[in-house]
């Protein structure tokens, strides 16, 4: 049932030596999925950047790059969060909800990536490590979620939990931007389907 959210991937590349080192560093001493958790989403929203904020023209893929590159779009950083918790042997998923970009341009909505994580004393769980500023306080705490942003107006959660990232998200990723604003020129949308 849960082989699909424990496999590596091309993109979720958790073999990588210096990810396997990181997973074993951040479970050190835990003794539950739990812990193991908290230590990698901690690490992941504060130690990583996110690209948005800081105005990077940077644009990592592979949980290895973001991890190379202490960079990435929340996306990415999804990206890397499920490699260290499957590397740690925790079933994780990436999850998505479309959101309004307005910090970033005017009138646009995008994708936006999470995970979902499955712990063994609550099932499948949320948690956003997209980074924390001002306005945007995500925590780990379950059962409860507390996510970076609260659904507004045309904004939506997708249900899925996907075993690997959508192909249109790995595109945008991969893609070679000139500027910033050229990248968020291109971020990802997703219509609702009726």
């Amino acid at each position: 049932m849960f082989d699909k959210y424990l496999k590596e991937t091309e993109i979720i590349d958790f073999s990588n030596k210096e990810i396997q080192d990181l997973a074993q560093i951040l479970s050190k001493d835990c003794i539950s999925d739990e812990e193991i958790a908290k230590k990698v989403f901690l690490y992941v929203r504060d130690e990583i950047r996110h690209v948005g904020d800081y105005k990077l023209n940077i644009n990592t893929c592979k949980a290895s790059d973001v991890l190379k590159q202490k960079a990435g779009w929340c996306y990415s950083k999804a990206h890397l969060l499920a490699a260290l918790l499957r590397a740690n042997g925790i079933p994780t998923g990436i999850s998505y909800q479309r959101l309004s970009c307005n910090e970033y341009i005017k009138n646009i909505y995008c994708l936006h990536g999470l995970n979902s994580i499955y712990l063994k004393r609550h099932g499948w769980y949320r948690v956003d490590s997209r980074g924390n500023k001002e306005g945007v306080n995500a925590k780990f705490n379950p059962p409860f979620e507390s996510l970076a942003f609260e659904l507004g107006e045309n904004e939506f959660d997708i249900d899925e939990v996907y075993s690997e990232p959508l192909s249109e998200i790995v595109d945008f990723l991969q893609t070679k931007f000139d500027s910033f604003d050229e990248m968020m020129e291109s971020i990802p949308d997703l219509k609702r389907k009726n």
